[in-house]
């Protein structure tokens, strides 16, 4: 077990970098990217930071020398052969080669792209623009170095006896959330705190102590990396990103309206089983769910991703209902801003109902809230997000308006196209 607050004191980041490996994302993050490059390969894609927390001033925290030093390093890396060898031979959700050859010997060659960063006031300004399957891996990437760089700006003044406490504090804190969790019956949770977390190291212990604590209720982790050091499964299948590109792509009102299907059609040309789960909310979960086709109805399951998570699943539930499908035998991912309470209380109430599973991101990985002076540690909601696609603007409506991105008169077409009403903003914590 790392001494993870003697490594903070001590660490140097040629010795620790933050990104150690290109598997060291998240795993749907790998099956789009496979997707994306058997069916939009030459599609130029330009993606963007976006720090919806605008009083975490990144430029001010974060030098920019070292921020560049860490994103060069990223560019230096390349699949090891072990790394290779397990993403061609492991068995993911029961399937064996789930990744192509021609795939993974690009995969094998790549490096990623160039990047543009510069500051805008207090804040940095990050963008990767190229081929699509060569941009989008930079997303989690570069939101682990800025998260990590923050964090060991806040850190950086502390005494070792002071890491110590703050760490053993942090510890007690998680555990005491898994001390809960173990009396929450049928549970199925993972880790898919990637993205936003404190640290590498700290996530690699998150997820260790998710193993003792929770045993069989904890089903995998979001990050590949951690997944192969620790031989437990990697969990993940679509995100927002293919729908946003997909509809930017699109020519005209009917192929807008068509586009989050069409995405969802490419993707059920490689995967089956468990890998058929819907992410509706990206332009509205009801207007997704009226208009979808049939054959959508026999996924596996759904994910509930933003609004409010009881009242998607139960939008979904009589969706599968009114379509002559079993909700008891379908899955409810839940994951959007999930702690204890909220996993505990939707365990609850849906149990029996559905199968409920839970991807629990940042306040698993990145809650140190309430243990540093001034809060300066707290979890904040930064994104890198694709803004737009052979130079069209992306949009997001989500099924909340304060999650909502692109340009307005293009936000407005979308809710126009997709039927979107008035929806209730919820208060966007991480």
């Amino acid at each position: 077990m790392v001494d993870i607050a003697t490594r903070v004191y001590n660490h140097h980041w040629k010795i620790d970098p933050i990104v150690r490996s290109l598997i060291d994302t998240d795993f749907y993050k790998l099956l789009m990217c496979q997707s994306v490059f058997r069916n939009k390969p030459d599609t130029v894609v330009r993606f963007s930071l976006i720090n919806r927390t605008t009083s975490v001033p990144l430029a001010e925290l974060i030098d920019e020398g070292e921020l560049r030093e860490q994103l060069d390093h990223i560019r230096s890396l390349s699949l090891s052969r072990g790394e290779s060898t397990w993403l061609r031979g492991n068995t993911f959700y029961g399937k064996r080669q789930m990744f192509r050859s021609d795939f993974m010997e690009w995969f094998e060659n790549l490096r990623l792209p160039e990047y543009h960063l510069e500051r805008v006031g207090d804040q940095y300004e990050l963008t990767f623009e190229g081929s699509w399957p060569e941009v989008m891996l930079w997303e989690i990437s570069a939101l682990s170095v800025l998260m990590e760089l923050r964090s060991r700006a806040v850190l950086r003044d502390m005494g070792k006896f002071e890491l110590q406490v703050l760490y053993a504090r942090a510890m007690t804190k998680l555990w005491e959330k898994i001390d809960t969790l173990r009396g929450v019956d049928k549970l199925r949770i993972a880790d898919f705190g990637t993205r936003r977390r404190h640290s590498f190291l700290w996530q690699d212990w998150c997820v260790q102590a998710m193993m003792e604590g929770l045993g069989e209720k904890f089903v995998g982790t979001s990050n590949c990396k951690i997944a192969m050091k620790r031989d437990i499964e990697a969990i993940g299948t679509n995100a927002h990103e293919l729908p946003m590109v997909y509809a930017a792509l699109a020519d005209g009102d009917d192929a807008l309206r068509n586009a989050p299907y069409d995405v969802l059609n490419d993707w059920q040309v490689e995967h089956d089983g468990n890998l058929r789960i819907i992410l509706p909310d990206t332009y509205g979960t009801k207007g997704f769910l009226d208009n979808a086709p049939d054959w959508l109805a026999g996924w596996t399951g759904i994910r509930v991703d933003s609004g409010d998570p009881a009242e998607g699943a139960e939008i979904a539930i009589r969706w599968w209902q009114d379509r002559g499908e079993d909700p008891r035998e379908k899955m409810v991912i839940f994951s959007d801003g999930l702690d204890v309470d909220k996993i505990v209380e939707l365990q609850s109430q849906f149990a029996g109902r559905v199968k409920p599973s839970f991807g629990w991101g940042t306040l698993l990985t990145n809650d140190f809230r309430g243990l540093v002076p001034g809060d300066r540690l707290a979890p904040f909601s930064l994104v890198c997000k694709a803004v737009s696609a052979n130079g069209r603007p992306t949009v997001k409506l989500s099924d909340n308006p304060n999650k909502a991105m692109g340009p307005a008169d293009e936000i407005a077409r979308y809710k126009r196209v997709f039927d979107v009403g008035v929806q209730p903003e919820i208060d966007v914590i991480v």
